[in-house]
């Protein structure tokens, strides 16, 4: 979403995304919202999409190298993400103890969390994620050239990459 509409349409919709997930399903829960906003729809695209741009250049949307950056973006947003979820979990038993020591709220140190949340994504996770990216990409390239190129009518760019109109 980053890639093709820009992070900020990216963040928009993926907190609604988690705030309809946690209101309706109750997945993440309603108390975390701010957190999984932060990290999933905040650090995640914002990541992802400045790598794709760094790593794609002027290259075509159809092209290896544009693959290749949205494949590297995907993994790196969402490693980005682990990694800040995973100092926000640790941190806490670090930083909130009750007189005798016990931590309050979450019973897990930061090495403990950073290697659990890490490990995961860095393996399993990461190299999916950068794979969706990079066929949903291909895919809207292929089939909707318009939408890939950031040229089509009403897209407002802030950071003057793509778009036919500026703010």
């Amino acid at each position: 979403l980053a890639i093709l509409l820009g992070p900020w349409a990216a963040c928009i919709g993926v907190s609604v995304a988690l705030v309809i997930q946690a209101l309706i399903f109750g997945d993440g829960g309603v108390l975390a919202i701010g957190a999984n906003c932060f990290n999933i729809a905040f650090i995640m695209p914002m990541i992802g999409y400045y790598t794709y741009r760094l790593i794609r250049g002027k290259a075509d949307a159809l092209s290896t190298r544009a693959m290749a950056a949205a494949f590297i973006a995907g993994y790196v947003g969402l490693n980005a993400a682990a990694l800040v979820t995973a100092i926000e979990f640790g941190s806490q038993y670090h930083l909130f103890q009750a007189a005798d020591g016990t931590p309050l709220y979450f019973p897990v140190p930061l090495k403990v969390t950073l290697a659990a949340m890490m490990s995961e994504h860095l393996i399993l996770a990461g190299p999916v994620e950068g794979l969706v990216t990079a066929l949903g990409t291909w895919f809207v390239a292929k089939n909707y050239p318009g939408i890939a190129s950031g040229n089509f009518p009403g897209r407002v760019s802030i950071d003057g990459v793509g778009g036919s109109e500026h703010v």
